[in-house]
């Protein structure tokens, strides 16, 4: 059965990305089609103004369904943003049959119970992601079933979010008159375009910068074992620069794409930046050094809150391959250094290499996210032959 183009797409705090992928005859993934366009009417990940964020949706989709020479209809929809949480669910039987041997029935029981996590009314389950099974005393087993004991137990991840949030997202998709087939959590889409098998197995975790939201993931003993997102991310730098040294938003963002750097160095003590005249302010300087300090104190608070979330995980020693960014924000000088002062562990940048078709992008970072969703899209519909919304996870999806 032929499996049709995939279109994903991402409506960011800064910036949209749609991209529509297809799949060869030997299963590889290919984007065949790009679209990026400003943002607006988006705040943290969240939106404010639909007939201002649908304009970007409607840009971006018509860039990539050109390219791409696809009719997009129906597309997948990322999801991130502080209102999204993940907690581990635990659900635990007696094993039913006499002889004490673990059966398909007790698997699927156990399961059921682990993914039955009471949320307030206004939340829903985006995902649940097996972990491990338990039986008595023996942890970390993966295929219970044949096996003896009398207590089964299953950890469940469950990532659950704000009903209108997620709601307010499909509405300005919807308002140009295109269908949601499913909304995925975006960091298990950059999971899914960034890691190597390899990876997963040694323990890893990949921080997402966005915008306005920083998402992280995280792999231990080859399980999803830790996830979330934040309301942060690099527009708040950008304010952080426009407040202190009275610039107009534009322009600290300019000089944060030139001049930012994530760490302090002695070395700029005597350097100035160069401020040209604008409407209604002179020419003027201001201390490089300065300038890296304020990026440096707002990007070392959101990585820091992050290493406290996995640090309460208690994952943080088993990640042995270390942290790996993506997102736009990855693109800052001096990340991968500041990350290693704040973790301990090693620190990169990671670019989309489960996916073809990306080679000529200027910041393959930036595009983790969307390419993941197009990879979701085609092994969630290998794996039922349909393409609707899916919360339970196969675990193998994402250990491959």
């Amino acid at each position: 059965m032929a499996i049709p183009p995939i279109a994903a797409l991402e409506i960011g705090t800064t910036q949209t990305v749609a991209l529509v992928g297809e799949i060869d005859e030997a299963r590889r993934v290919t984007i065949t089609g790009r679209g990026v366009y400003k943002t607006s009417g988006v705040r943290k990940g969240q939106v404010f103004d639909v007939d201002l964020a649908k304009v970007g949706v409607a840009k971006a989709v018509q860039q990539a369904s050109e390219e791409s020479d696809v009719d997009v209809g129906r597309l997948l929809l990322a999801v991130s943003g502080g209102h999204i949480e993940a907690k581990i669910n635990r659900g635990s039987i007696p094993v039913r049959a006499r002889d004490r041997i673990v059966s398909h029935e007790d698997v699927e029981e156990v399961t059921e119970l682990a993914q039955a996590l009471v949320l307030p009314p206004d939340r829903d389950i985006m995902h649940t992601v097996s972990q491990s099974f338990s039986l008595d005393d023996q942890a970390g087993i993966l295929k219970p079933e044949g096996l003896s004991g009398a207590q089964l137990s299953l950890d469940m991840l469950v990532i659950h979010a704000l009903r209108n949030r997620v709601d307010n997202l499909r509405k300005v998709v919807q308002s140009v008159e295109m269908d949601v087939d499913d909304v995925v959590f975006s960091g298990l889409c950059v999971a899914l375009s960034v890691l190597t098998s390899e990876q997963k197995r040694n323990g890893v975790a990949i921080i997402d910068l966005g915008g306005g939201t920083t998402s992280f993931l995280a792999y231990a003993d080859n399980v999803i074992a830790s996830a979330g997102s934040f309301g942060v991310g690099g527009d708040h730098i950008t304010n952080d620069l426009a407040v202190a040294f009275n610039l107009p938003t534009g322009r600290a963002e300019e000089l944060k794409r030139r001049e930012g750097h994530a760490q302090v160095s002695a070395a700029t003590n005597l350097k100035r930046l160069i401020i040209p005249e604008e409407l209604g302010m002179q020419e003027r300087s201001i201390s490089l050094k300065a300038f890296h300090t304020v990026i440096n104190a707002r990007q070392a608070e959101t990585l820091r809150l992050v290493r406290t979330a996995l640090h309460e995980a208690g994952i943080l020693p088993r990640l042995n391959a270390g942290i790996i960014f993506t997102g736009g924000g990855a693109a800052l000088p001096g990340l991968t250094d500041l990350g290693r002062a704040i973790f301990g562990l090693p620190c990169l940048v990671g670019e989309p290499c489960n996916v073809t078709g990306l080679a000529d992008v200027e910041t393959p970072a930036a595009y983790a996210t969307a390419a993941g969703l197009v990879l979701y899209g085609f092994k969630t519909y290998q794996e039922t032959g349909i393409m609707h919304p899916v919360k339970e996870f196969l675990q193998g999806i994402f250990r491959r």
